[in-house]
């Protein structure tokens, strides 16, 4: 491999997957202020919402992850189309 053609802030960095708890150390450029140990050696860490081990084509398990409040807003808004045409 090349040297010298990466980024100077291209080094290790725990990846930990919020719904399911995983943890991966990969090596990236991503920015986090937030730190953890991984082997006894401290490593930035940057939390993902959806990686290989929580995402369902990899796990084969169907289920809802909202972090956003997405699925309420889309049942109101349906609901409220319901009744919208009701009324007509």
């Amino acid at each position: 491999m090349k040297k010298e053609i990466h980024p100077k802030d291209y080094r290790p960095v725990i990846f930990e997957d919020s719904t399911s708890g995983k943890r991966f150390l990969i090596a990236s450029t991503v920015a986090t202020t937030k730190t953890d140990t991984w082997d006894g050696k401290k490593y930035p860490v940057f939390n993902v919402e959806i990686s290989s081990a929580s995402h369902p084509f990899y796990t084969g398990l169907a289920k809802t992850i909202d972090t956003a409040g997405r699925v309420e807003k889309f049942k109101k808004r349906a609901a409220a189309a319901r009744t919208s045409k009701s009324k007509k």
